[in-house]
């Protein structure tokens, strides 16, 4: 199966790990890794406490969309074993040490930071941390920390237990938790919506039988989301990649769509139209990094709901030569345009790293979607019909180490040594 099955069948065990960026680009090239499953679990038969192996069967197994037996898999890893050294090193050299928090769950719960990272001269240690697992007494030692866990509720109790443990770390600190807890759909609204240039809808936590009665026509949705009225954006609490999201456009459909989802809460949000005069929407992956913006990609759609593979970009040289030209001129374009508005959204959220879903309004204000640090950001895009994306993405990688380094140097000669590793390395 390439490079990826040699990787397991040549050399198995506990150093060994095949990890995200390259199991993520084969499903994206679109290889049945199938096989690759099978000979992970033949492996394990033998090598039971192989950590390494266990956690690349689940990410296997989330990419072909066994969702509860990858999570299971994860599970059993994670009793075996919370830090996980990731395969990003380019050569024998080691140029810096990040030790990065993460949390159990999904691909869309940490920071890809593999990803971001991935054959460069950065080595990475992850170490999984949950409520009844937190931080171990002894860690690798480490010139940064970087907090990877991303929002949502099932994390904000271990970023609640993080929050003491970073302000007191004896290394540099980056993305901190208590600014990372303000990354919910609700509380996000509420801190960008009053910026100026800066157009984001209130988000409400509903429960289910408030919506219950704005649909039978007992209450008003003003009631719930204050002036305004239909249409709205509906989707569950903590549904990522449109799972379970639907434009509504009276109460009669938000009945429809309560009788076909059993879910007891949602976050609803006044849906803005957003086409450009062409009829085409078009939503901007931006991420910023030391308070600087940079666009990872562009998808342009007749539909509102746009997910980047399902915007026919590779399908369409006309998309994807305006996708180029904005990526070629976006210092001088987009940038210059929202200027403001993104300096205020760096000096609210205050996060080292972090990625927005965004578009602009037909009257020039920065329509903000999501504010997340989780999204994926990668390079993994056919370079025969993506050949602008390599060296923009490598432009946001290299943006992200320098920003490790930057935060390295930070009274580094001031700060204690980290304790040794030994202690949670077995």
């Amino acid at each position: 199966m390439n490079a990826i099955h040699d990787r397991v069948t040549q050399a198995p065990g506990p150093d060994t790990l095949i990890g995200l960026r390259y199991l993520l680009r084969a499903a994206h090239q679109n290889e049945d890794l199938r096989p690759l499953g099978a000979e992970l679990i033949k492996h394990l038969e033998s090598h039971p406490d192989d950590a390494n192996a266990l956690m690349d069967l689940s990410l296997v197994l989330q990419l072909i969309g066994d969702h509860a037996l990858a999570m299971t898999v994860q599970a059993e890893a994670l009793q075996t074993r919370q830090l996980y050294h990731l395969p990003t090193l380019r050569g024998d050299g080691v140029g810096l040490r990040v030790l990065a928090v993460m949390v159990s769950g999904d691909l869309m719960a940490n920071t890809p930071i593999e990803c971001l990272l991935g054959n460069s001269d950065v080595a990475v240690d992850a170490l999984y941390v949950t409520p009844e697992n937190p931080l171990p007494q002894a860690v690798p030692e480490h010139d940064v920390l970087f907090i990877g866990v991303g929002e949502s509720d099932r994390t904000q109790p271990v970023l609640e237990q993080l929050r003491a443990l970073a302000a007191i770390w004896p290394r540099p600190v980056l993305n901190m938790p208590d600014r990372l807890q303000l990354l919910s759909r609700d509380t996000a609204a509420s801190i960008l919506a009053s910026a100026p240039g800066i157009c984001m809808p209130p988000t409400r936590r509903v429960d289910r039988q408030v919506l219950a009665s704005v649909a039978s026509g007992q209450a008003a949705i003003s009631s719930v989301l204050g002036e305004g009225s239909f249409p709205i954006i509906v989707r569950p609490l903590g549904s990522h990649a449109g799972k379970g999201l639907e434009k509504i456009a009276d109460a009669a459909e938000l009945a429809g769509y309560l009788a076909h989802s059993q879910e007891p809460a949602f976050y609803v949000s006044y849906f803005i139209d957003y086409r450009n005069a062409d009829g085409q929407y078009r939503k901007y992956r931006l991420v910023l990094i030391e308070g600087r913006p940079y666009v990872c990609h562009v998808g342009i759609s007749e539909h509102w709901m746009i997910h980047y593979l399902n915007a026919g970009m590779a399908e369409s040289a006309a998309k994807r030569d305006e996708e180029a030209a904005i990526m070629r001129d976006f210092d001088h374009t987009f940038a210059l345009r929202h200027k403001d508005a993104l300096a205020l959204i760096q000096e609210r959220l205050g996060l080292d790293y972090v990625g927005l879903d965004c578009a602009e309004t037909p009257d020039g204000e920065l329509l903000v979607f999501e504010a997340d640090t989780a999204m994926v950001v990668h390079d993994i895009d056919p370079v025969d019909l993506f050949p602008y994306k390599q060296p923009q993405m490598h432009k946001i990688f290299a943006a992200f180490r320098t920003m490790l380094i930057n935060a390295s140097h930070a009274d580094h000669a001031d700060r204690p040594h980290a304790p040794d590793a030994a202690a949670i390395d077995g």
